[in-house]
């Protein structure tokens, strides 16, 4: 598995981040704050660096998760989305790779379909059962908490 995996992709809430969701009223309108673990972006900035492409794949819109992905220099930022395994195909087209070559991180119903869709499917510890079922490997650490880390330096070997 290390040295094959050439598409790393991810959720984004409940994986790199712990799922919640909070709002700050700046007097104008609504901001939606994330928390990024600070282990989890090196370890996807350790993948760039090796040449693995990085994508993100979330249904929800965020300019936080932008900002975020243009730190890290994720290949792809996918939002908005609806139909994750969909989109994971477009850029496995794209890239040329197999599922074999593919490694997916989710942790909720949305992502069964670029869960399955994958040679290796990964979730957080904390993720609902019916996603650990089809993974092949479940992280010690929850979303947000070093899950990404872990799966990434796995992929690196």
């Amino acid at each position: 598995m290390k040295n094959k995996i050439k598409l790393f992709a991810c959720d984004v809430d409940g994986v790199l981040t712990d799922g919640s969701i909070t709002y700050s009223d700046n007097g104008v309108s609504a901001v939606e704050i994330k928390s990024f673990n600070s282990k989890d972006g090196l370890g996807l900035a350790l993948l760039h660096k090796k040449g693995i492409k990085t994508a993100f794949i979330t249904a929800r819109t965020s300019e936080a998760v932008k900002r975020r992905a243009s730190e890290l220099h994720i290949d792809h930022v996918c939002q908005g989305v609806s139909d994750k395994g969909q989109v994971l195909k477009e850029l496995m087209d794209l890239y040329k790779v197999s599922s074999s070559e593919v490694a997916y991180v989710g942790d909720d119903l949305p992502d069964l379909p670029a869960l399955l869709l994958s040679g290796f499917p990964c979730c957080p510890a904390d993720a609902v059962e019916e996603v650990k079922k089809v993974c092949k490997y479940v992280s010690s650490f929850n979303g947000g908490r070093g899950a990404i880390r872990q799966i990434c330096d796995m992929v690196r070997g």
